[in-house]
């Protein structure tokens, strides 16, 4: 499988890493599979990246199919390439709903990476977060705070999106206090910005 990667078919683009993700999920190679994840350590930071891009495209169609890899995930959360970072959050943003115990062995470790990371890193980390205290009440008792105050204190523009991240964990029990939270910000709130938590909060 890593001689369909696209650097090792001399291509600067993501459309081969793709359609082999594609081509995973439809055939649901676990082999295969493995050896994308065994790429993902790989010395050869081409070979790493479009290891990572690979198995984050399985994650997001079929999530099912990449939980046996979760700690090579959190485990790569501390590389120093900074696209194998953010492509291991993400990854992990799709299966925490079905590994959300495995990852909060690890928690420290992905709060660290939050802390660290960049903002595609911190966008991908909130979706973890709230996953996980959607999961289990005793996650959202640990955890919930910290989304409070990301959300609080985030730039004005990433209210809206990590607001919607949040939301999935939003229920009868947390809901005042995260409309709370909301409601301190309006003020910085653009007219679409406005709108666009408005609707959040009909959904809810």
């Amino acid at each position: 499988m890593i001689e369909l990667l696209a650097c090792r078919l001399g291509r600067n683009d993501e459309i081969p890493n793709i359609e082999l993700a594609e081509k995973l999920c439809d055939s649901k190679d676990k082999n295969g599979i493995r050896e994308i994840a065994d790429g993902l350590k790989s010395d050869d930071q081409a070979i790493a990246n479009d290891c990572v891009k690979v198995l984050y495209e399985i994650g997001q169609r079929k999530p099912e199919l990449i939980p046996a890899f979760t700690d090579d995930f959190i485990t790569a959360l501390s590389s120093k390439n900074n696209r194998i970072v953010w492509g291991s959050m993400r990854a992990l943003s799709f299966i925490a709903p079905l590994e959300s115990k495995a990852i909060f062995e690890r928690l420290p470790e992905i709060i660290t990476a939050y802390k660290k990371g960049s903002v595609i890193t911190v966008d991908n980390s909130i979706s973890v977060f709230a996953h996980l205290c959607k999961a289990n009440e005793n996650y959202q008792k640990q955890i919930f705070s910290l989304l409070l105050d990301h959300l609080a204190k985030c730039r004005v523009k990433e209210i809206p999106q990590h607001a919607e991240r949040i939301a999935v964990c939003i229920d009868s029990s947390n809901k005042e206090a995260f409309t709370k939270v909301l409601d301190a910000r309006a003020n910085e709130l653009s007219e679409s910005q406005t709108s666009r938590i408005a609707k959040l909060k009909k959904k809810l």
